[in-house]
């Protein structure tokens, strides 16, 4: 979160900390090495608030990008359910 600020103050950008929120506890998908079943897993998982994301270009932070599939979920979520504009991603790490 610490970055995640720092560079949206850097950026005169505002940080979004509620436009997505985690409502399911999922596995740890570290274990989950089928990426079926890692969507599975994170189906219905997240909700958002369309009111903070609705026709915005969004950045989504993340610390660690794997298999993609946690980052497409919540894309998906955020465009459609969101109704975001666009959604761009930036991570910091990679397995």
């Amino acid at each position: 979160m610490v970055v995640a600020e720092a560079l949206a103050a850097r950026l005169g950008v505002p940080l979004c900390t509620g436009c997505l929120t985690k409502v399911k506890q999922t596995p740890q998908l570290k274990d989950i090495t089928d990426y079926a079943k890692r969507a599975e897993a994170l189906k219905d998982a997240f909700t958002v608030a369309p009111e903070m994301t609705a026709d915005k270009n969004l950045l989504l932070f993340d610390d660690l990008h794997g298999s993609g599939a946690t980052v497409g979920h919540i894309v998906e979520v955020l465009k459609n359910q969101g109704r975001a504009k666009a959604v761009y991603l930036l991570t910091l790490t990679t397995k």
